[in-house]
């Protein structure tokens, strides 16, 4: 009696020893339009020029102007997201897809608490020594590093309880509108088109940076630094929870520092 064989697959089966082929990578596709993303940028940048001049016009005992400079930064940065939201639905992205992640549990939550408080601590410290290498901070002359601070950003600082509670808000605003437009929308547009997620991470970071002009060249670079450190972390994590957590507490931070600055030299 004869036994039938098994059918056997089309697809060739490798002799031992020979290596097995795999599928080629999947080229990360573009999330909007390229004319998009230079609008994007060119926006960033427009209002970063007109950043120092705006901040001029502030003057230490201007308390309308201020408020009214906090709630421009959120309208602009709002009107950011919502051009981003419009430019990714042309290729079916959602900005849900962008943030990354979900708080499935408490623990959920906790951990990206976790990591945002570690990787604060760690990347401040790391800035720090290149703010010293900078000449941002003079170790010999504090009073020299406050003096350049408060000389740079006195304008922006909250001068009243009332406007150090609106900065706080515009701090976890921007912590959440912040990470979409840079970490979530230019860091994986600048992948997909360069093809590679080191030189995404370095562009949106520089253009973090660049984001910054009126605290000066000096803190752009830093800041632009801290710009791949959130990108690296964005990156690992597939999640841009985390660093929204970290930005809005280092900005809510800064800007009670600068509001205790501001009534020590009153």
């Amino acid at each position: 009696m004869t036994i039938d064989p098994q059918p056997t697959s089309d697809v060739p089966v490798p002799a031992a020893g020979e290596p097995v082929s795999t599928p080629a990578e999947v080229k990360p596709a573009p999330i909007a339009p390229l004319w998009h993303t230079l609008l994007i940028a060119a926006v960033i940048l427009g209002n970063s020029f007109l950043g120092s001049s705006k901040l001029e016009h502030v003057g230490s005992g201007a308390h309308g102007s201020r408020l009214l400079l906090y709630g421009g930064t959120f309208i602009l940065e709002l009107v950011l997201v919502l051009l981003i939201w419009f430019g990714i639905r042309l290729r079916g992205v959602r900005i849900r897809d962008l943030i990354g992640g979900r708080w499935n549990t408490v623990e959920d939550f906790l951990l990206d608490v976790g990591l945002a408080v570690g990787f604060l601590a760690a990347s401040l410290l790391l800035l720090f020594g290149l703010r010293i290498a900078l000449g941002v901070v003079d170790l010999h002359n504090l009073q020299k590093s406050q003096d350049e601070a408060m000389r740079t950003l006195g304008s922006l600082a909250p001068h009243s309880y009332l406007e150090a509670g609106f900065f706080v808000v515009l701090s976890i605003s921007a912590g959440l509108f912040e990470e979409i437009i840079f970490r979530g929308y230019l860091q994986r547009q600048s992948q997909a088109l360069a093809n590679s997620a080191a030189i995404g991470i370095v562009i949106s970071g520089i253009l973090f940076g660049l984001a910054h002009g009126y605290q000066g060249w000096r803190n752009m670079i830093v800041i632009a630094v801290f710009g791949i450190f959130f990108g690296i972390m964005a990156h690992l994590r597939k999640s841009l929870r985390p660093g929204m957590i970290a930005h809005g507490l280092q900005d809510s931070v800064a800007g009670i520092a600068l509001f205790l600055l501001v009534r020590h030299h009153k």
